[in-house]
């Protein structure tokens, strides 16, 4: 008989860390073997002036099964047996931002990514110094290149224009307004095109990929909302916590101590929990209970300097296996989506970590893009800053400055199984 998941003390803030999920096969079913190449998607096309910094030649051989982490420092607690949560000091210092200030989110988006461009911002001290800061109520709203943050008191959340990584992988694309919506277009090489569509808050409305026949692929569709006119507040979606009825170590699955096989089992497997409808990127986003019922791989085996998002090549080379899992999850079904989340240790300010986290998901996601051939329209990313510690200290740790990669497409879509 499994155990209930316990509810981190005071609820789930937006942000909050997942829960468990059985396996995608069935007892004494294997997956197919990988792939050697990656999935059948439209070539991608090269940014210009060749690699970006942390791209690699060809994949290497992943890490061996079996290695082992560092132990836990003294004094913290032991990981969270099945069917329980990890302890609730493991979630961090800071939740996600509070829901009495968050209505003035929207004012924070129309002001993302392409204003403020990231050029010549390559450690935190860079984007630092060109922040700009306002206050709107209760809210502060910091824009700095290629994001914004809105922070209501000690919490805070992070945004970004959902084209510019686009961009920043050197794809040409042209924007139009159309009504209240701005409809980015980027064209592949074999004439297939990737048409993002958001509105005049910044926010996705629907991306797809179009192909040359006519034929269209829908990767996150918003436009089903039950509340056009949703708030912050509106999409912090609460469910009752599901029951986790396996090992903790095979619902958030490290990295570095994982072979090929249980990764791609990892971010294949069905919801642990029924999924009531469906949800918008962002509920998925900031909705703790609903990434609660997704499997997830914590990619320990990219880890970062104090300060920096730089994936140094070595690390690059790494990504090599998860990049392989994805592309077979792609074979299978090519509107699969998949959320990069960036992590940080303890040290520093929220706002300061947040913008780190965000920037860390979004170099693993280029990574995966530019040197595995990932297509960037199945990723997508967010940044939670240091909520969600793996070592439980508050001073500088590597092992806490991370990401982590779940497959959402059950929660965007409404689907309880595979398919």
């Amino acid at each position: 008989m499994t155990q209930p998941l316990v509810p981190p003390p005071g609820g789930r803030a937006p942000g909050a860390p997942p829960a468990g999920q059985p396996p995608s096969a069935t007892p004494g079913q294997v997956p197919a073997p990988l792939p050697a190449q990656p999935p059948a998607a439209a070539p991608l096309a090269p940014p210009p002036g060749g690699r970006a910094p942390g791209a690699v030649p060809p994949p290497v051989a992943p890490p061996q099964p079996g290695q082992t982490l560092a132990p836990p420092p003294a004094g913290q607690p032991p990981a969270a047996g099945p069917g329980q949560l990890p302890p609730p000091d493991r979630q961090g210092r800071r939740g996600g931002i509070g829901l009495g200030g968050a209505a003035a989110i929207g004012l924070g988006v129309g002001v993302l990514g392409g204003i403020m461009a990231t050029q010549g911002a390559t450690r935190l001290d860079d984007v630092r110094g060109r922040r700009e800061e306002r206050r709107e109520g209760d809210v502060t709203i910091i824009r700095e290149p290629g994001r914004t943050i809105i922070r209501d008191d000690d919490r805070a959340i992070i945004r970004r224009d959902e084209t510019e990584r686009f961009r920043d992988l050197g794809w040409q694309g042209r924007t139009e307004r159309r009504g209240d919506e701005n409809v980015t277009v980027f064209e592949r090489p074999d004439g297939s095109r990737i048409i993002t569509v958001t509105d005049e808050d910044g926010r996705l409305i629907r991306r797809t990929r179009r192909m040359r026949d006519g034929d269209e692929i829908v990767m996150i569709d918003n436009t089903r909302r039950d509340r056009p006119d949703m708030r912050f507040s509106d999409e912090v979606v609460v469910l009752p916590p599901p029951p986790l009825p396996i090992p903790r170590e095979r619902y958030i699955v490290d990295a570095e101590q994982a072979d090929q096989r249980l990764i791609y089992e990892t971010i294949t497997a069905p919801p642990i929990a029924a999924i009531p409808r469906r949800y918008t990127l962002d509920e998925v986003r900031y909705s703790p209970d609903l990434r609660a019922r997704m499997r997830s791989v914590d990619i320990d085996t990219v880890t970062f300097e104090t300060g920096s998002w730089e994936v140094t090549p070595n690390q690059a080379q790494r990504l090599s296996v998860i990049a392989a899992s994805i592309s077979q999850a792609l074979q299978r079904a090519p509107n699969e989506v998949f959320l990069v989340e960036g992590h940080t240790d303890a040290v520093g300010s929220d706002v300061d970590n947040l913008s780190l986290s965000d920037r860390r998901a979004q170099s693993v996601a280029e990574i995966l893009t530019r040197d595995f051939q990932v297509p960037p329209e199945n990723l997508t990313t967010q940044g939670y800053g240091e909520q969600y510690l793996k070592v439980q200290t508050q001073e500088a740790a590597r092992e806490n400055r991370r990401v982590t990669l779940r497959r959402i497409t059950p929660l965007l879509a409404g689907q309880n199984q595979p398919q």
